[in-house]
């Protein structure tokens, strides 16, 4: 696989607009995430009211692929609950290990990272920034 056919317009597209970059100075839970393999890095924050995101920030340093899936939680997460994350990061999950359709409703974005599929070493790079979340919400929901 071409890195252009990996890295292709959208996904970079979706990494630079860095969706919920930033820090909640009021989360109620945080955790951050890193792969040693490849060195990305996310740390997360959110706020839950009534059993759902109410806000979501996130810090990453790594690939486009982590970026970008940091920033599509930036867009797709507040409002969730934690069984909607859940599922998509299964779904997510399926899609890229075994050539699942993406998830849809509010995760339908998900598509984007298909042509991740082919390259396994990558699929870690795309699901950190679900894993940092979900750190995230165990500890809001303490």
């Amino acid at each position: 696989m071409t890195g252009d056919a990996l890295y292709h317009q959208t996904l970079v597209g979706l990494a630079r607009a860095a969706r919920g970059a930033g820090r909640l100075p009021d989360a109620g839970g945080s955790a951050a995430r890193d792969n040693p393999l490849c060195g990305d890095q996310v740390a997360v924050d959110v706020r839950l009211a009534n059993g759902r995101i109410a806000a979501f920030a996130q810090r990453t340093r790594g690939c486009v692929l982590c970026e970008a899936a940091a920033s599509l939680l930036g867009g797709a997460a507040p409002g969730r609950t934690r069984a909607e994350v859940e599922g998509a990061r299964a779904g997510l999950s399926e899609m890229l290990r075994e050539g699942a359709p993406a998830p849809g409703g509010p995760f339908a974005e998900l598509e984007v990272f298909a042509p991740v599929r082919e390259v396994r070493s990558r699929h870690e790079c795309v699901l950190l920034p679900f894993d940092a979340l979900l750190d995230a919400l165990s500890r809001a929901e303490e």
